[in-house]
Order: structure tokens, then C-alpha cells, then sequence
């Protein structure tokens, strides 16, 4: 029997939780990116959401004579 070491992907070395370590912060990186990215677009879908709403308050108040207030115009 030769006595070579044998090499297992499961074997934990210092290099490989070296590696691990780095991997898992660069990509921590990346996630916390990609969440922030994800949020700001949130907030820019509600802005618009509101923005629409109140234009369409602001035409349905145009169209019957109204003004927003529910106060007709001198």
C-alpha cells in the first residue's frame, strides 16, 4: 500500500477556510448590494404610485370643477 496522502473535498485545510472566508465576504458584499438596489427600487415604485394618485385626484378634480379641497373657485 503506497502511503500517499488522500486528498477529500470535505477534508477542512487552512487555505480552503481561507478561501471560504474571503468568498463569503466578497459575496456578503454583493448581497447587501443587490438588497439595496432592491429597496431603493421600492421606494421609487411607491413615489410613482403616489405621484399617479395624486395627478389622477388632480385631473378628476379639473374635469368635474372642483379643486382638491372640494372648494369650487371664486
Amino acid at each position: 500500500m503506497p502511503s500517499e496522502p488522500i486528498y477529500s473535498p470535505h477534508v477542512r485545510t487552512p487555505v480552503g477556510r481561507g478561501l471560504r472566508a474571503v468568498e463569503s465576504f466578497l459575496l456578503s458584499g454583493g448581497q447587501q448590494t443587490a438588497r439595496r438596489n432592491a429597496w431603493a427600487a421600492v421606494v421609487a415604485d411607491r413615489q410613482r404610485a403616489r405621484d399617479r394618485r395624486d395627478a389622477e385626484h388632480e385631473m378628476t378634480a379639473l374635469t368635474t370643477g372642483q379643486r382638491a379641497s372640494g372648494i369650487l373657485p371664486d
